[in-house]
C-alpha cells in the first residue's frame, strides 16, 4: 500500500483567509448599521420628548382635578393659563398652567394669594404654548418645543360643569 502525499496548495492557505476577512467584514458592518439605526431612533425619541411630555402631564393633571367646575381658562400675570381648582380641608387651592419666558410652568398656591407668573416651577423648556377651549369640556393643547416641533392634544373632562 502506497501512501500519496498530498501536495499543499496556496488556496488551501487563502481559502480559509478570506473567509475569516469576509466574515469579519460583514460583522463590523452590521455593528455600524444598527448603531446608526440606534442612534436615529434615540435623536427621534429625544426630540420628542419636550411637547409630547408637556402635553402627557397637562392631560394628568387634569384627570386628577376633574370635579365639577374645577377645570376652566384663565389668566396670571397676562399669561393664559389653564387653571385647576381643588379642595383641601377647609381652604380652595388653585394650580396655574402656562408658558412664560420659554417654559413650561405650573404654579400652586391657595385661593386669594396674589400670584404671579415668575413664581411658578418650570416644567419644561418650550417655545409656546397655547390652550383653547373647544367645548364646556374639551380642551386643545397645542406645544413647541424649542426646535420648532409641535404636538397637539385634545382632551375631555369626564366631570360635567
Amino acid at each position: 500500500m502506497g501512501f500519496r502525499l498530498r501536495r499543499k496548495h496556496m488556496i488551501d492557505l487563502l481559502f480559509p483567509v478570506a473567509l475569516f476577512f469576509v466574515f469579519a467584514l460583514s460583522a463590523v458592518t452590521l455593528i455600524l448599521l444598527a448603531a446608526g439605526i440606534y442612534r436615529a431612533a434615540t435623536e427621534n425619541s429625544s426630540l420628542q420628548y419636550t411637547s409630547r411630555t408637556g402635553l402627557a402631564y397637562i392631560s394628568e393633571k387634569i384627570h386628577q382635578c376633574d370635579e365639577n367646575g374645577g377645570i376652566y381658562l384663565g389668566t396670571l400675570d397676562g399669561c393664559e393659563a389653564l387653571i385647576l381648582e381643588q379642595q383641601y380641608g377647609e381652604d380652595m387651592y388653585r394650580t396655574y398652567i402656562y408658558a412664560w419666558e420659554e417654559s413650561l410652568r405650573e404654579l400652586f398656591i391657595r385661593d386669594g394669594v396674589e400670584a404671579e407668573a415668575e413664581n411658578g416651577r418650570t416644567i419644561l423648556e418650550v417655545r409656546d404654548f397655547t390652550v383653547e377651549q373647544l367645548t364646556d369640556r374639551v380642551f386643545r393643547f397645542t406645544c413647541t418645543d424649542r426646535e420648532e416641533r409641535t404636538s397637539t392634544a385634545v382632551i375631555g373632562m369626564r366631570s360635567g360643569h
